[in-house]
């Protein structure tokens, strides 16, 4: 139990060391969003690439596969289903569907580097190849005809899907493994060091993406998707990999996937396809809060 505490506390503390920086504008508000991109772009790829080539692939990567992937369709699944219970609109209802499984990955990638051990890495890579590619589907797809904004149809889906930095490192890095290849020493360097940049520069960034907002009459749908998402998620998660055979490690990388935060890039996709963007911001900061205490409960529960 102490052992959790302590691997998460620091992770935590650094997120709110994001936030302070951005209500005290420092370096300026121009410095987040630039730096946001450089971690997605630059430094998470290259953090993922280093850290998956050259590892074996785990034995139990189908069930954790498997289990995080249907985990995310279930509680999909049952958060359409209670919406008609909270009466919202369709652009509200594609937040609280976005908080339902959403997950973030820097804070997600930040514990499995605390907790999983050497293999931490390539394990994570699973888990993400696994839940990447349907939650933007299911997300697009569902503010595409419910948001305010409309959007783009599969094709588009598709074709952001094939550009995503997180699920192109991963395929490069899985790629390399499955082929016995190994990197250059210069550049297996080079991408070390971005690497060691990335997990902490994704964290503040996480916490100055913070939004402290009044509450405004939403809070039935802000608890719905948080308790979908921090409870039921990770609980079906553990138990769909358990049930595939997955060994200890992989039901513990299905909690950590699973039992984190919603991502702040869900404010940026309902702002831009019409959903209620100051909902989608007062969950991701509500869940961020007390994913304190829900993330390392859940750990020790499951796990």
């Amino acid at each position: 139990m102490s052992t959790v505490i302590y691997a998460i506390a620091p992770i935590f503390a650094l997120i709110f060391v994001g936030f302070g920086l951005r209500r005290i504008n420092f370096p300026g508000d121009g410095f987040w969003p630039v730096s946001e991109r450089l971690t997605y772009y630059v430094l998470f790829p290259g953090l993922l690439v280093h850290g998956v080539a050259g590892r074996p692939i785990q034995a139990d990567s189908l069930p954790l596969s498997g289990g995080v992937l249907l985990a995310v369709l279930v509680v999909a699944l049952l958060a359409r289903l209670v919406w008609p219970l909270f009466k919202l609109d369709g652009p509200a209802y594609t937040s609280l569907f976005q908080g339902a499984f959403r997950p973030n990955t820097y804070i997600a990638l930040s514990v499995a580097a605390a907790l999983l051990g050497p293999d931490w890495m390539t394990l994570s890579a699973v888990a993400m190849m696994s839940m990447i590619p349907a939650v933007n589907i299911v997300c697009v797809l569902t503010l595409s005809r419910h948001g305010s904004g409309g959007g783009g149809g599969v094709r588009d889906v598709l074709r952001e899907l094939a550009k995503n930095p997180l699920i192109l490192a991963c395929l490069a890095g899985l790629s390399i493994n499955l082929l016995g290849l190994s990197l250059p020493r210069m550049l297996n360097d080079l991408l070390d060091i971005l690497g060691r940049a990335a997990l902490p520069m994704g964290l503040l960034a996480a916490g100055a993406g913070l939004r402290f907002q009044m509450l405004d009459g939403c809070k039935r749908s802000l608890v719905a998707s948080s308790v979908l998402h921090l409870f039921v998620l990770p609980v079906v998660a553990a138990g769909l990999v358990r049930l595939f055979g997955g060994d200890a490690l992989a039901v513990q990388t299905a909690v950590i996937f699973t039992a984190i935060p919603v991502s702040v890039s869900s404010f940026i996709l309902a702002r831009q396809m019409g959903g209620d963007h100051q909902l989608m911001a007062q969950i991701i900061t509500f869940q961020t809060m007390i994913s304190v205490v829900t993330l390392p409960m859940m750990l020790i529960i499951l796990t």
